[in-house]
């Protein structure tokens, strides 16, 4: 029977991620890296498409699991009639190969074991040709091989690999599979008892440098830990998520490949790193941004690979059938090729964001932003495909054109902070003022008493609850209340937030079939009920929302809240993200930029670096810490240009950042 997505957990290298089921079972692999193709795709298909599973061969009654305390260290527990089985799984964080380690261990009486090991290379395709030799187990096709080390004794059963085994109280097996070129020999084996010890060492070691401090502490830290996990290492892009092609709702075509990078969650994820204290990985998510955005700018993509490739044809996968039935399977994303004019604006309003806390910006940095700008200056004018990608026709969508709004804004504070820069600030004022006042006329329903979906529309958006939280309005202006009013009283269903109602026909987005509510969204709502001072909405939504987590605390990107399932595709970064940023608004907490008082706060090697980082991403969970000040205006490390931000008033007593070296 087809399990559950919320009775998936995840585990990963900073590479790749792995999903596995309650049933001990990996039913999801990418090697060697996240968008590559997967060599097991039980998930979206079934049995004959790939899987390894390691559980009681004999009838389980009850199964408990868990993370190791701050880690991406998975126990699962079995009890059965004749005693308790326990499987830990981890990937330790790369070094050369990837890996998957896996420990099956009895705690008490005997248990029967049995091992299933199918291999399919290409989504679940391609049969591998499998040798084995005394401990070492091959399977090759093409240019992939993986490697399986074990003790136990395998033996080949139709086109898959198994092992049977009858473990005693204290007795244990372990199992390492290594994906490798084909052309090269399989690497020597890891100790599996050191990687699993040092894995868990070192994620508890990086959730240590969390910094938040109150209620829903552990809900935060395990989305920050999550959010990390979708992080590729190399260059600090954070994928989507680990998936493709999980449905929208079950049954449907709303399946798409999420394991790519959006610009639409540069500014949320980088907040939330930065809120949570990590301000390395913002920093390398910022500078994954700035190369991704690099080029002409006019041709500015909505997503990009984790390596930030633009190309990402998408084509479907026949062979699979689908989760749950839910077809097409999706690779590649098409949408990667729309025209999304919020694009624009949210990359600015993270380059501002990083700037901020900087307090430093470089020359390079600077060009690109303003040749962003300078683009929009007649951009903005066009009608888009709007933040959710639908493939209807392009409309002038209002979200579209208040994150126009942020750009131009951005830009002009940015020129007001940091007075050694150039560009035309009153003429950016004008046009900013001339956006504003369009939305306000062309994008607000008087009859409806809220900002609608797209000029001319009676239809409401959850994306319409960014206007405050962008400060393209303030939460206390009336058009802002009746909004979040608005969308409580449309969107609202069941307790959580719809993106937008669909229709069967497919007028509002050119897809049929409906959705389940938007995570992501309801966290928005939970947001600006608490800045429009209905304080315990807001806790009673966000609450309402933790609730949805899987057992692990994790959250897909959807909830069909009629099934009360999760949906989409999982785990989901930005329902993570917003997860966090919520957290901390509940709590108080803000992000506290650079003092003007040369007080210590955290940085990057990259401070001041040009266009792109000096570095790729640390894999170690310390911080680098200095002033990260600059007297004046002057050179950076590299000859580059370097700008300081104007000097403010300091802050009464002093203030610091609440970050301890």
């Amino acid at each position: 029977m087809r399990q559950p997505i919320e009775d998936y957990a995840v585990i990963g290298d900073l590479h790749t991620a792995a999903l596995i089921g309650r049933d001990g079972s990996i039913d999801w692999l990418c090697l060697p890296h996240f968008a590559s193709d997967a060599c097991f795709a039980k998930l979206l298909g079934d049995t004959d498409n790939g899987y390894w599973k390691i559980a009681p061969a004999g009838p389980v009654t009850r199964t408990e699991r868990r993370y190791r305390e701050d880690t991406l260290v998975l126990e699962t527990d079995f009890t059965t009639p004749t005693g308790v089985l326990r499987l830990t799984d981890c990937m330790p964080i790369r070094e050369a190969h990837p890996q998957v380690v896996r420990v099956v261990e009895c705690l008490s009486g005997r248990v029967d074991v049995r091992i299933e090991l199918v291999i399919r290379f290409g989504y679940g395709q391609v049969v591998p040709w499998v040798t084995s030799n005394e401990n070492l187990l091959t399977a090759t096709a093409g240019p992939d091989s993986l490697a399986l080390w074990t003790l136990a004794e395998t033996r080949g059963e139709g086109l898959s690999t198994v092992a049977e085994c009858t473990l005693a109280e204290g007795q244990n097996v372990p199992f390492i599979l290594t994906w490798y070129l084909s052309h090269e020999l399989p690497p020597r084996p890891v100790d599996p008892w050191y990687s699993i010890a040092s894995t868990t060492a070192w994620w508890r070691s990086w959730a240590a440098g969390c910094t938040y401090e109150g209620e829903y502490r552990d809900a935060v830290v395990r989305s920050l830990i999550t959010l990390k996990a979708l992080t590729y290492e190399p260059t600090g892009g954070i994928v989507a998520a680990a998936t493709t092609s999980l449905p929208e709702a079950i049954g449907g075509n709303r399946n798409w490949d999420y394991r790519y990078c959006w610009l639409r969650d540069a500014t949320l994820t980088l907040q939330s790193l930065m809120r949570g204290g990590y301000h390395e990985e913002a920093m390398a998510w910022r500078d994954w941004l700035l190369r991704a955005a690099s080029g002409d700018v006019s041709k500015l993509q909505i997503m990009y690979g984790a390596a930030g490739e633009r190309r990402l044809d998408e084509w479907e996968v026949d062979w699979l059938a689908g989760y749950e039935g839910s077809r097409p399977v999706r690779v590649g994303n098409a949408a990667s090729g729309q025209y999304q004019l919020d694009v624009y604006g949210e990359v600015m309003d993270a380059l501002f964001t990083a700037c901020q806390f900087d307090g430093v910006i470089s020359r390079a940095m600077w060009d690109l932003e303003r040749g962003m700008v300078e683009f929009l200056e007649e951009g903005w004018k066009q009608p888009d495909d709007g933040i959710w990608e639908v493939r209807g026709p392009r409309r002038h969508f209002t979200h579209s054109k208040v994150m126009a709004w942020v750009a131009f804004d951005r830009a002009v504070r940015t020129l007001e902070a940091w007075p050694t820069l150039e560009g035309p600030l009153e003429r950016w004022r004008s046009v900013r003022d001339q956006i504003h006042s369009e939305v306000c006329d062309k994008g607000y329903s008087e009859e409806k008493r809220s900002f609608t979906q797209y000029y001319g529309s009676d239809q409401l958006d959850a994306s319409l609850l960014m206007i405050p939280l962008v400060g393209f309005l303030p939460p206390e202006d009336p058009r802002v209340v009746s909004t979040v009013e608005a969308v409580e009283r449309e969107l609202l269903h069941d307790g959580f937030v719809l993106r937008y109602l669909t229709s069967d026909d497919g007028e509002e987005d050119g897809l049929t079939g409906r959705e389940g509510a938007f995570l992501a969204c309801s966290f928005w709502l939970a947001d600006c009920l608490h800045m429009i001072g209905r304080v315990d909405d807001s806790v009673e939504l966000f609450e309402r929302l933790l609730g949805l987590r899987n057992d692990l605390g994790l959250l897909s990107e959807e909830y069909d809240p009629v099934r009360k399932r999760q949906v989409g595709n999982f785990p989901q970064a930005f329902s993570h993200v917003s997860l966090v940023n919520t957290a901390f608004r509940l709590a108080g907490h803000e992000v506290e930029p650079v003092t003007d008082d040369g007080a210590r706060h955290p940085t990057v090697a990259a401070l001041g670096a040009p266009l792109v980082t000096m570095g790729r991403a640390s894999r170690h969970p310390w911080r680098m810490w200095g002033t990260g000040r600059v007297a004046a205006d002057g050179r950076g490390p590299h000859g580059q240009r370097l700008h300081v931000r104007a000097d403010r008033a300091p802050t009464q007593g002093g203030r610091r950042s609440r970050r301890k070296p």
